[in-house]
């Protein structure tokens, strides 16, 4: 597996800044509008009118159908109601961050991705940093929204791998087709689980979370989800996924700016394992192919 370029690099860090905003936006989105359908808007909007102008991706049915259930329904509605049962935005981005751990399992279970050991050190340092940001940020939040935030991560993972194996397919149009499976899924969900209040808002929808639903269905989802999926399918995962660990610097700073959310010392220190080992990931074959050619030549 070869390390990426500078160049090459950029993209992944972009969807990471768009993916850490997108935090903020769904605790506005949830704060007016059920989750379920929140997270229904959310995806109708990154699948319309997205696929009345792009064919549907060359790859199986299957695994389209696959990656809608696992991104868009067991993904964010976990999430979604996470965070509408008080789960923080700051927190819930540096939790959703252990789908680098799920990712490059199941890559490897299900591709053979074996990550390099340069790759195993930067994510081993990344990993340390979220523990410190954990560690820190550990008493806010119930157990059973901490849960649902572990098992949307776990969603991602299965995502990202169900992504690879579409194969180098038009992304955009695999995420947008991907989309569309998700809004019926969650609509039904919505009127078993919402009743009431999902009707409510699907009649009379505030416009604060339609915003903020267009924000997550274009930017982080159309956007993010299939700049992600391109360069998944280009590169390994072990050396794509750990560029998820900028998501909660990212939503720390925007959390700081928009609720006036404070980092501590503690955190800043993990944000900055959290840098180092993603910046490791990058560079740290070139550095060990230099350290080997510098060794043989001496």
């Amino acid at each position: 597996m070869t390390p990426l370029t500078i160049r090459e690099a950029l993209p992944a860090a972009l969807v990471a800044f768009v993916w850490g905003l997108g935090f903020i936006a769904m605790k506005f989105g949830v704060a007016e509008m059920p989750p379920l359908l929140f997270s229904a808007w959310r995806f109708a909007f990154a699948a319309l009118p997205a696929v009345f102008f792009l064919r549907r991706p060359a790859t199986s049915a299957r695994i389209v159908i696959a990656y809608g259930l696992a991104i868009g329904v067991a993904q964010f509605s976990l999430l979604f109601i996470a965070i509408s049962l008080g789960m923080p935005a700051g927190l819930s981005s540096l939790l959703m961050q252990t789908q680098v751990i799920c990712t490059v399992l199941f890559a490897w279970l299900a591709m053979g991705e074996r990550p390099l050991p340069f790759q195993l050190i930067g994510v081993a340092i990344a990993l340390a940093g979220l523990g410190v940001i954990a560690g820190e940020r550990a008493g806010g939040g119930s157990t059973i929204p901490f849960l649902m935030v572990i098992g949307a991560a776990a969603s991602w993972g299965l995502g990202n791998v169900i992504g690879k194996k579409a194969g180098r397919v038009d992304m955009l149009a695999f995420t947008a087709w991907t989309s569309l499976v998700s809004p019926p899924c969650l609509i039904v969900l919505s009127l078993i689980f919402e009743g009431h209040a999902g009707l409510d808002a699907m009649a009379h929808p505030a416009w604060r979370s339609l915003l903020a639903a267009a924000f997550l269905g274009y930017g982080a989802t159309v956007f993010g989800y299939s700049l992600w999926a391109h360069l998944l399918s280009r590169h390994p995962a072990a050396v794509i996924a750990p560029f998820s660990l900028l998501v909660p610097v990212f939503g720390f700073l925007a959390a700081f700016i928009v609720f006036d959310e404070r980092t501590s010392l503690v955190e800043l220190l993990g944000a900055a394992l959290i840098l180092v080992g993603v910046g490791w990931n990058v560079v740290g074959g070139r550095v060990a192919a230099f350290l080997r050619a510098s060794a043989r030549a001496g």
